[in-house]
Parts: C-alpha cells; sequence; structure tokens
C-alpha cells in the first residue's frame, strides 16, 4: 500500500489530503500525471494551445466570419420571401416541398406517409419548387 497526497493529483484539494491506495492505483496516477505532463510540454512547444477539436469554437469562427448587420437583414428578407413563397402554394404541395425539401424526406416516405404514388408526390414537389422560383422572381 502507498499513501498519495490527492493535493498533487487533483488542482480542488487546497489542503493535503493523504490516502492510502493500492500500488496499481498509485502507479496508474502517476502515469497519468507524467502523460500529462508530458503533453503539456509537447502543446508548449509546438505552441498549439489551441486545438482546433476541442469544441471551444475557434475552428467555426476561423471557418465563418461574423455577418454584418446589412447581411443578417438580407438573411432575413430572404428568409421571410422563402416562406410567403411556401405559403402561396396549396396546402397538399406546400406540405410535400416542406417534407422533401426541409425535412430531407424521399419521394417513397412522403408517398408512404400520404398513402399515394411516388410519382404523385414527386410530380407535385417539382412543380411546387417551379411555382416558388416563380413567385421569387416576381417578388424578389
Amino acid at each position: 500500500m502507498t499513501i498519495i497526497n490527492l493535493r498533487e493529483f487533483y488542482p480542488w484539494y487546497i489542503e493535503d489530503q493523504f490516502i492510502e491506495v493500492t500500488d496499481e492505483v498509485a502507479e496508474a496516477l502517476n502515469e497519468r500525471m507524467l502523460y500529462e505532463a508530458a503533453h503539456y510540454r509537447r502543446v508548449v512547444r509546438n505552441r498549439a494551445q489551441y486545438s482546433l477539436d476541442c469544441d471551444d469554437g475557434i475552428e467555426y469562427s476561423v471557418c465563418q466570419h461574423e455577418p454584418s448587420p446589412q447581411e443578417l437583414v438580407e438573411r432575413l428578407e430572404l428568409f421571410c420571401a422563402l416562406c410567403h413563397a411556401l405559403n402561396s402554394l396549396p396546402e397538399t404541395q406546400g406540405h410535400r416541398v416542406d417534407a422533401h425539401i426541409i425535412l430531407g424526406l424521399s419521394y417513397r416516405e412522403i408517398a408512404v406517409a400520404e398513402g399515394v404514388d411516388k410519382r404523385v408526390v414527386r410530380r407535385s414537389v417539382l412543380k411546387g419548387l417551379r411555382q416558388m422560383k416563380k413567385y421569387l422572381q416576381k417578388n424578389l
């Protein structure tokens, strides 16, 4: 049995806290501490303080730029125009376009849910997209 100080292994311990553990546990804790120290040295040596896979938003901010207020207004206007174009379709056709384009359902899945033929759904969606395109060209 080995006596270890928990303060050496866990940063939230403020005072020394000694406990007795088995030799295997003490060895595993020491190995983990050495591994973490080696990792920290590699990070500092390679100047890699920021990792793209640590989910802190760095990779997102590198890949995406912050939209300006003008871009945000344009996106909102386009979104409203798309909603109006979708709402201009008949109800069944609008549901089919929404299910296929926005929800990503296949023609077959929509046809099974509605109890109709797959070709009917396909024609309805394509016709609805053409009507939406005309609506947007007329109103934008």
